[in-house]
């Protein structure tokens, strides 16, 4: 690997698989994690959100249709309700009968594969500071001392907040849209170990001023191979994308 020997920040690998490996497998399940191991990424990210009951569950959307074959808004159902539903049919045949996963399941899979994880709290509505206390609370019962510690991202300054509170022990990573004039003062008032912009907003300039200030730069989500190049060679510590396959030989 072309960054083999050089430390990362925060445990990091060159590459992590967006939602596992988005392209290759249904969302945040748990054969999405495994093909992101298999396609060569060190990390992989997911979204954690609670059930009606408060269970944190991974799954990306407010609703259910994109990717089970439920319906409705995942804040209004039961962790037993959840389970009936099949997460990966919408994908391809094959994938028929994968669930959505609670984070404790995806955590100790993601763990037994060795990869690293970015657990992004992507609140419903109203729960920005519950999301997070709770999803801290499963880490810290599954997440073993020997792999690194999981990163937490949020676009959610509340759940950030509470994050630091929680579990000030833990990295923190403020995800961006766009470039925000006051990123630093909200980085430095969070607490955060990383900022994660989106990739089309970087510069050159503004990665080199990401590590002067001290923070690990994480962009999302790139699954073009030259633009993926041209970041790394800005600086860009590590690239999350849907397609672990297409980036990993960038970085080889």
């Amino acid at each position: 690997m072309k960054d083999a020997g050089v430390s990362l920040p925060l445990g990091l690998t060159r590459v992590a698989g967006h939602r596992g490996a988005k392209l290759r497998a249904p969302e945040n399940t748990i054969v999405s994690f495994r093909a992101a191991k298999r396609l060569g990424a060190g990390w992989v990210e997911l979204d954690a959100k609670l059930t009606r009951d408060g269970v944190p569950v991974v799954i990306h959307d407010q609703t259910l249709e994109r990717t089970t074959d439920g319906a409705g808004r995942v804040e209004s159902v039961t962790l037993k309700e959840i389970g009936w539903l099949d997460a990966g049919k919408w994908f391809a045949p094959e994938f028929a009968g994968e669930k959505v996963p609670t984070l404790a399941d995806a955590l100790k899979a993601i763990a037994a594969e060795g990869l690293g994880v970015n657990v992004e709290i992507k609140p419903c509505p109203g729960r920005e500071r519950d999301t997070a206390e709770a999803s801290i609370e499963v880490i810290r019962e599954v997440w073993p001392g020997t792999l690194p510690p999981p990163i937490i991202s949020s676009f959610q300054r509340a759940s950030l907040e509470a994050a630091k509170k929680a579990a000030p022990e833990l990295p923190r990573g403020l995800l961006l849209e766009t470039r925000e004039v006051d990123w630093r003062e909200t980085a430095q008032r969070l607490g955060c170990k990383a900022i994660h912009p989106k990739w089309s907003e970087l510069t050159a300039e503004w990665v080199q001023e990401i590590h002067k200030a001290g923070y690990a730069c994480v962009t999302w989500t790139v699954n073009d191979p030259a633009a993926a190049k041209r970041l790394l060679g800005w600086g860009v510590d590590c690239i999350i994308t849907d397609a672990p396959d297409l980036i990993v030989p960038v970085v080889s």
